[in-house]
């Protein structure tokens, strides 16, 4: 086995880390594809026009979802090959939605999603006050099974947890 010089290792060492950095957190979607967990602070935009102007909005993109099928194709009588395909189980899809302002997330809120979330299975760490990647992880799982695969909280997320009351003109 060669060693590489030190010099040529550290080298390594930083490009690598680099392209971490460039990449960002990482989870795996149901069929095991790596999906970026994004960041609000790279995620805002301006209110989009029609809606409240002093909300805070995001956009994000949801990669769309494949699915590897094999299936068995005659290709003569009695002759049949094995044929694998990939198939599109949702287009991607740019989402644009509503959520908390950053001065709304506050250590208290954020533990008191990660209690809800660990109440409905989907966090396991501990409780910090912290919007990290296992909190957004648990986030966008919370939210994928309610059709916004997503990380970053959104209001109506956040309504349906009872971490923030729902206005009365929409009840």
């Amino acid at each position: 086995m060669t060693l590489l010089p030190s010099a040529i290792r550290a080298l390594w060492a930083v490009a690598l880390a680099a392209l971490a950095a460039c990449t960002g957190p990482l989870d795996y979607g149901e069929d095991g594809t790596e999906v970026p967990v994004p960041d609000f602070a790279s995620a805002q935009i301006p209110a989009p026009p029609g809606v409240n102007p002093d909300g805070c909005w995001v956009r994000d993109v949801a990669p769309a979802e494949l699915e590897t099928v094999t299936r068995q194709v005659e290709v003569a009588p009695k002759r049949f090959r094995t044929e694998t395909v990939q198939v599109i189980k949702r287009e991607r899809q740019e989402l644009i939605f509503e959520v908390p302002c950053p001065d709304a997330l506050t250590p208290d809120l954020i533990s008191t999603l990660q209690r809800a979330l660990d109440a409905r299975g989907l966090y396991r760490g501990p409780v910090t006050g912290v919007m990290d990647v296992p909190t957004r992880l648990a986030v966008r799982r919370y939210q994928n099974a309610n059709g916004l695969p997503s990380g970053l909280l959104s209001i109506q997320s956040a309504r349906g947890l009872g971490l923030l009351a729902t206005p009365r003109d929409q009840l």
